[in-house]
């Protein structure tokens, strides 16, 4: 694989068991890439080591007066350095090109099991987590799996020296043999600690990452409660945690580089003492004594990359384990998409709590708990946090379905819905039927002043479908960003549409026309909505209230709201108190007929909406824009 040939038609299936299993699965496949950096390193590698050879024979030559010897070394030494150049330039290219495939392979794995899971992951792993093992861990992960194939051309290069000293002179030979092994395996009994220190300096950088992506991320909400300087204060003591870390670790493996330096030179002296003595009594010659010890300093070189392949394995296991563990990650229940791919229709059931949508029509869902009904619309959509009974589609399990099916036959817009940085038109290109234009989408979502803030807001655009919007949509307010994630919703036509909370930042007036757009432009097909809103209430088909888990009333909301306390409890916000003291399916004052309070009020706004009431919406638009 060539880095112009990424990204990857398929990354594979990736070995997430654990962090080790994980870099050698992606060694694994890679073999090619390694193979060519190791050769590419044994010339390098060589060709440095072939110097003090080359070295020894000039020295010798000159003491012999030999102008022909000399001429060979020359030539010799012009070959190595061919040798280093060429050898060099491969390996830092077929390395580079090692690191940026595993990186991106890693990523590519990391993206599609994100895709797969969907809200459901930040369940399970902190947000900050994810964005860190995408970034930092990833170059790690990738800095390791580059490095195992110059360590290798190192190694095997150290053992042909120390082979090859032996052979050309054994008195000095034996020690250098004997000396670079200890040399090797100094450090191993540091490396647990150290690689301790560097996780708990990792652990220390997630916590930090954590924190500052949830203060950016709240960021306006900070400075209208005047808390900006609270979570500054607690990043800055995150950071400072984090810079301890780094240099209690730092000290570690200032500790390894200082044994790789002072051992090589200990063994240098040894070797020096030794052969001037050897030369002394002329065991040895000078040429031969020269060649020793210019290949004892050499060996200092390729020595490095012992040092380094330890770095970067005790940097990557634990990157690699934190991916492995994003990794392994799996939809509650996934049975490998057993059933046909065929795209099914009919009514949405869900067993574990007895909702039923029928098909086609606009069904609300009332939930007291926020958090609860965020989990069921997950239900609703296929992919789960948590492993239970599957949601039926036309008696069809949605876990039993591939997960593209299962995606094209029911889409879920949770209560935050996330907008891309780019145009309009980028924004609502996405994957539909084709049925629903985008200007009938923006039309029943009520955008038309979200139309022209974006206009005005680039001075560039002349038609708003080329208005940037900015990242998560930051120039906006929180209704105006809802109301576009919702004509993106509206865009892709299908075939159950699950809203959990759509209208919740925009005011009533634009929530009624809303809640009429909608009807009208789903008319034929199944839409579930959650909500507590009385106006999107009063334009479903069918109102289900869910409470503790289970469906406990089916019915319209007007005659829920009179007869059902607990439903009524949730849509009007009525206290505990005003519920305990209110007749059976009456007014909580008790001073009306039962429900007559209700009714006026209900008549008073239909009245309101049915009237021009532009005023009193741009008043309210404003208000929330503000907030």
């Amino acid at each position: 694989m060539q880095i112009q040939d990424l990204p990857y038609p398929d990354p594979g299936v990736p070995d997430a068991r654990s962090g080790p299993r994980f870099l050698w699965w992606l060694g694994r496949n890679q073999l090619g890439g390694q193979f060519k950096a190791l050769a590419w390193g044994l010339l390098h590698f060589v060709a440095v080591s072939g110097l003090p050879f080359c070295v020894g024979l000039a020295v010798q030559a000159v003491v012999d007066s030999s102008g022909a010897r000399l001429a060979l070394a020359g030539g010799l030494i012009a070959l190595c350095g061919v040798g280093i150049a060429l050898g060099d330039a491969m390996l830092h290219r077929a390395a580079v090109t090692n690191w940026i495939t595993a990186a991106a392979r890693v990523q590519q794995l990391l993206a599609r099991r994100t895709a797969e899971l969907g809200s459901a992951l930040t369940r399970r792993v902190a947000a900050g987590e994810v964005v860190a093992v995408s970034t930092g861990d990833v170059e790690k992960i990738g800095w390791f799996v580059e490095a195992v194939s110059r360590f290798a051309a190192a190694a095997l290069t150290v053992v042909l020296v120390c082979v090859g000293l032996v052979l050309y002179q054994p008195a000095l030979g034996v020690i250098v043999a004997v000396g670079v092994p200890v040399l090797a395996l100094a450090v191993l009994p540091l490396l647990p600690r150290a690689t301790r220190r560097a996780d708990f300096q990792r652990e220390k950088a997630g916590r930090a990452t954590e924190l500052a992506s949830d203060t950016v991320a709240g960021l306006r909400v900070l400075r209208g409660i005047g808390g900006e300087e609270l979570f500054l204060d607690r990043y800055r003591s995150a950071s400072q945690e984090v810079r301890r870390a780094a240099v209690h670790s730092a000290r570690m493996w200032s500790l390894i580089s200082a044994i790789q330096v002072l051992l090589p030179g200990l063994l240098m002296i040894a070797v020096v003492w030794h052969g001037v003595g050897l030369a002394r009594d002329g065991s040895i010659t000078v040429g031969e004594l020269v060649t020793v010890y210019s290949a004892v300093m050499l060996l200092t070189y390729p020595l490095r990359h012992f040092e380094e392949i330890a770095m970067a394995y005790s940097f990557s296991r634990p990157s690699a384990r934190r991916a492995a563990r994003v990794l392994s990650l799996q939809r509650a229940v996934d049975s490998g998409g057993t059933l046909t791919e065929r795209t099914p229709g009919g009514d949405l059931y869900d067993p574990a709590t007895g909702l039923l949508a029928p098909a086609g029509r606009l069904t609300a869902v009332v939930c007291g708990d926020p958090d609860a009904a965020g989990l069921l619309a997950e239900r609703l959509g296929g992919h789960p946090s948590e492993e239970g009974t599957s949601v039926l589609l036309g008696g069809v399990p949605l876990d039993e379905l591939p997960l593209d099916t299962a995606r094209t036959a029911v889409l879920v817009q949770d209560k935050d819905p996330v907008l891309l940085s780019g145009s309009l038109s980028e924004l609502l290109d996405v994957p539909s039927s084709g049925k629903v234009s985008a200007a009938r989408a923006l039309a029943a979502a009520q955008c038309g002043d979200v139309l022209e803030a974006l206009t005005q807001g680039s001075l560039d655009a002349q038609d708003p479908m080329d208005a940037h919007i900015t990242e998560r949509g930051r120039s906006l307010s929180g209704g105006q960003r809802q109301r576009l994630a919702l004509a993106r919703s509206l865009i892709t036509d299908p075939e159950v549409l699950v809203l959990d909370e759509p209208t919740s930042a925009v005011d009533s007036h634009t929530e009624a026309r809303i809640a009429d757009g909608v009807r009208s432009l789903r008319a034929g097909r199944t839409t579930v909505v959650f909500t507590s809103s009385p106006l999107l209430l009063d334009h479903a088909d069918r109102v289900l209230l869910v409470h503790e888990g289970d469906v406990v009333a089916v019915g319209v909301h007007r005659e829920l709201v009179h007869s059902e306390p607990r439903y009524r409890a949730v849509v009007t916000r009525e206290t505990e108190d005003e519920a305990t003291t209110a007749p059976s399916g009456g007014h909580p004052t008790g001073e009306a007929a039962p429900g007559s309070a209700l009714e006026d009020d209900e008549a008073v706004l239909n009245g309101v909406l049915e009237d021009d009431a532009a005023p009193l919406g741009g008043v309210l638009e404003e208000i929330e824009e503000t907030a």
